[in-house]
């Protein structure tokens, strides 16, 4: 899990990411947006929201994060953010699903 925040924070440095549930939401409409990562404890509204708006454009959804790893990581109070750059966004996946 450890690898996973640290390859989060360079996807953070590189400017990779979109931080905040509106701009993620409209990331994922544009098709800027190419995986979803949110905090296990976002309200059940936003949560639903985002599953829905994620599957519908086929965007992958990582939500197993603990909201204070993922500050620590971004260096930002957020709860919800989408990974711009596909390779960034296929790395993040594998490193989760493994």
């Amino acid at each position: 899990m450890n690898s996973f925040y640290n390859f989060l924070g360079l996807a953070v440095r590189a400017g990779k990411f979109i931080s905040g549930t509106e701009l993620t939401i409209n990331g994922i409409r544009d098709g800027k947006v190419k995986l979803v990562i949110m905090a296990n404890d976002c309200s059940p509204r936003t949560m639903k929201d985002l599953h829905n708006k994620a599957s519908y454009y086929k965007v992958p959804v990582i939500d197993t994060v603990d909201s204070a790893s993922l500050k620590t990581a971004i260096g930002k109070d957020r709860k919800v953010m989408g990974i711009t750059d596909y390779g960034f966004a296929k790395r993040l996946k594998d490193i989760m699903d493994n």
